[in-house]
């Protein structure tokens, strides 16, 4: 499996490098469980992901697979939620685990490399009107953003933490007995502020802790991401 993922991402790689200059990396959520027996080759996938500087890829841990016996120790309630809004947002009732959602737009269900390296390829040749600039001073970020033209339609500014890297040993429930290791495991998403996109943003955030931090310009639905950030 990790070598055809290797051959999926340099396929996508070697393309990214020969399209127009990408000015924000394209952001990559995985809705994955501890307690789905179809998600570790998905969370394996993005060992691999995250390694692209041109991808904020980011592991959120759903909720709704812990009846079958497994509590997942970074599920998170909001985390559904947000899965939930994004299926709203396109007319349907099903969510699924694993599933990656590319860039805010495209829906890929289940492991498919592939179809995540073209959505990939897809909105990296898209060319966002929002400037993005991220700072970091200790326990304080300070996010500008600036569109041009205008936006048509509200954006909102979201930060989001991650943990890099943790391995978990799984004790009952579908993968009972598995030792997964997951990446860029979202600990929190935070709205902090909308913004119409007429006149610059910029704002001052408090984000203790040497986690990382992303922050997010995203169309309501939710939908596009128009920008993208990670400082360490």
């Amino acid at each position: 499996m990790r070598h055809l993922v290797s051959a999926t991402l340099g396929l996508w790689i070697g393309v990214s490098g020969a399209a127009l200059a990408q000015t924000s990396p394209v952001v990559v959520e995985l809705y994955t469980s501890q307690g789905c027996s179809s998600c570790p080759p998905a969370d394996e996938f993005m060992e691999q992901l995250v390694k692209s500087p041109d991808v904020i890829a980011l592991s959120l841990h759903v909720d709704y697979w812990d009846y079958i016996g497994w509590r997942d120790t970074f599920g998170n309630p909001a985390f559904t939620q947000r899965q939930k809004a994004y299926a709203k947002a396109v007319g349907s009732r099903m969510i699924y685990t694993p599933q990656m959602i590319v860039g805010g737009q495209d829906r890929v269900e289940g492991n498919d490399p592939a179809q995540v390296a073209e959505a990939i390829r897809r909105h990296q040749a898209q060319v966002s009107p929002v400037r993005l600039s991220v700072t970091r001073d200790g326990d304080r970020i300070v996010i500008k953003a600036e569109a041009n033209p205008p936006l048509s339609k509200n954006a909102r500014i979201q930060v989001i933490r991650y943990t890099p890297e943790a391995t978990v040993a799984i004790g009952r429930g579908e993968n009972e007995g598995r030792e997964v290791t997951y990446t860029n495991i979202v600990t929190d998403w935070r709205a902090i502020a909308d913004w119409p996109g007429v006149t610059p943003f910029e704002m001052t955030a408090e984000v203790s802790g040497s986690d990382p931090v992303v922050v997010i310009v995203q169309t309501e639905g939710p939908a596009n991401v128009l920008a993208a950030a990670v400082v360490k």
